[in-house]
């Protein structure tokens, strides 16, 4: 079953046979949410495909250290208001408790869509100090300067040095221009306009600032993935992932800054996930085109005409190859939820050990049909994790696991230790890998608590907005199926009655 693993590398534009560094170990950087809202689900789709991803490395026997970052520093948006500060003034609490609180969310998120942690999660708040200490590592090798308490990155001499900027997004400098996200006043401090800020001076206003060097500010944007990534995985490791959005400026703007700093590109294999459509158009908030997890678990809204549970909306992110668009409608979800019920049910077969008293303790004229879809499985997720490919083959594997439930003769033409096969590797693909439960089961409770919290974030919500009857009816809708809530001055608990 040990076919060769291939990725497709953004880098190359190709697909290429995986070769960690080291043998039988991997390290891997996926860019993790900016905490100043609520996850939305173009990112679940992306941390989901990488717990897939991270899942099935697992599986095959490697060692595995899997980082993903907080994003809690502010960044400017478009019309110069910081994000953390534009956060902090919509919920009226501190800059931390705003990142505290959407970082919570995006864990409840994670928790409700089973996904697995990863092993180190860092905060870019938490890293100053190093990326301090990597914006004079640029400016010692001559690829920045300081302008009045800014630094820059100098993307012209970087392109002369090195002649490699652009080479993963396929995008030229002047690119940049159009999206940068520095402060546009900063824009006259700059020798080049394609220049970008690695620490940035804090105004009077701004309520995220550290002592530097330089002045009293904070880094940019860019930077904080490539301090974090290199201090928890070295200057070079393996797999560096994301959404495609990040892409430009971001990755690219990381590896020049890795270059930069250390002479050499972070990553070898750089992964990107496509985007989520809504009915065939990109989601926009301004054109009313756009669905929240939370719509989508309760039906509350206009694009679906009814409540999808979490497992349901995961195993239709898995629908489409991470590299490829995902349009959500309300017949791809509901196809989605037919073939979920078909794969409980396979599960259920398997499980009941029926079969097994009508297998036969010989070889079987159809186990080499069954191994070779078994075969098949893997082959298609060793081909850049082509997880719909697997699907689809897992569906010959439930037709053969149909058959022998309906029909006794069909089954003894199955050895026993090739029946055994089928349950284990159905089971490890489905549960191990996919990280599909059973709707309503939870892993050690973890399931079950975030969607209990979630439902009190809704609540909260409610009763904030004096909606008084919206607010007993999820009271009482939970104790008519056994969870009583209590309401404190500390907040709201849940337990079974």
């Amino acid at each position: 079953m040990d076919s060769q693993l291939k990725i497709f590398n953004s880098l190359t534009r190709e697909k290429e046979i995986f070769i960690p560094i080291q043998s039988g170990r991997i390290g891997m950087y996926v860019c993790g949410p900016t905490v100043y809202n609520d996850v939305h689900l173009g990112n679940c789709r992306t941390f989901v495909s990488f717990d897939v991803i991270y899942r099935y490395l697992l599986h095959k026997g490697y060692t595995i250290r899997y980082v993903r970052n907080i994003t809690d520093v502010g960044h400017l948006l478009d019309d110069g208001e910081d994000r953390m500060a534009k956060g902090a003034r919509l919920d009226q609490l501190e800059p931390m408790e705003v990142a505290q609180k959407y970082t919570n969310g995006f864990h409840d998120m994670m928790r409700i869509f089973n996904t697995k942690s990863p092993n180190i999660e860092p905060r870019a708040t938490g890293h100053i100090p190093e990326q301090i200490e990597m914006v004079q590592s640029i400016l010692d090798n001559g690829l920045a300067y300081e302008a009045q308490g800014s630094v820059y990155f100098d993307t012209l001499k970087f392109i002369k040095k090195y002649n490699s900027y652009g080479k993963l997004s396929g995008r030229i400098v002047e690119d940049l221009l159009v999206e940068s996200r520095d402060n546009l006043k900063n824009q006259e401090e700059k020798r080049h306009p394609s220049d970008f800020a690695i620490w940035i001076k804090a105004s009077e206003e701004h309520i995220m600032r550290w002592n530097s060097p330089w002045s009293i500010g904070f880094p940019g944007w860019h930077l904080e993935c490539s301090a974090m990534s290199t201090k928890y995985l070295g200057e070079t490791f393996d797999i560096h992932g994301g959404g495609n959005d990040l892409k430009f400026p971001h990755h690219e703007n990381e590896v020049a800054q890795n270059m930069g700093a250390c002479g050499h590109a972070p990553a070898r294999y750089w992964m990107h996930t496509n985007m989520l459509l809504l009915n065939g158009r990109k989601m926009s908030k301004s054109e009313g085109n756009t669905i929240s997890p939370e719509e989508l678990f309760e039906g509350k809204s206009q694009h679906i005409s009814k409540a999808y549970p979490p497992m349901i909306v995961k195993f239709f992110m898995l629908q489409a190859h991470y590299r490829s668009t995902l349009d959500i409608t309300d017949e791809a979800l509901v196809a989605a939820e037919i073939n979920y019920k078909k794969f409980m049910e396979a599960q259920r077969i398997i499980n009941s050990n029926l079969v097994a008293q009508w297998s036969s303790n010989e070889i079987g004229p159809k186990d080499v049909e069954v191994k070779e879809v078994i075969r098949n499985i893997y082959e298609a997720m060793d081909d850049d994790f082509n997880v719909p490919l697997a699907i689809s083959e897992m569906h010959q594997l439930i037709s053969i696991i149909n058959q022998c439930k309906n029909n006794s003769e069909y089954a003894s033409q199955i050895s026993q230790g090739v029946w055994k096969m089928i349950c284990t590797e159905f089971n490890i693909f489905f549960q191990d890998i996919f990280g599909i439960q059973e709707q309503g089961s939870s892993s050690d409770g973890q399931t079950t608590e975030g969607l209990m919290q979630l439902i009190i974030e809704l609540r909260k919500d409610v009763r904030e907005r004096k909606d008084w009857a919206a607010s007993d009816k999820i009271r009482d809708s939970l104790k008519e199926i056994g969870i009583q809530l209590k309401d404190s001055k500390e907040g709201t608990e849940w337990g079974e009655i």
